[in-house]
């Protein structure tokens, strides 16, 4: 049922974020027996780690263009505090 952490590397994030809702709900009905469940929750614990990485990828990609006084455009890293 859960696939392997090899996989990872080329999952999407909209990807891995849809396996991870649906590893949620599946531990969330209680309908998974205790080893699938176990295997679940680890597989949930890799694709969540993978979506922070990914979003702290995007993150540092991410920048804005300043303008300053003699029109001049330059970039500098955003910041999301």
């Amino acid at each position: 049922m859960a696939k392997k952490s090899g996989d990872l590397a080329t999952l999407s994030f909209e990807k891995a974020l849809a396996e991870l809702e649906e590893i949620v709900r599946k531990l969330e009905s209680g309908a998974a027996e205790l080893e699938e469940s176990i295997a679940l929750y680890e597989r949930g614990a890799a694709l969540k780690a993978h979506c922070e990485s990914k979003l702290k990828s995007a993150q540092e990609k991410i920048e804005k263009i300043v303008v300053d006084g003699a029109g001049v455009a330059k970039t500098e890293p955003a910041s999301f505090d």
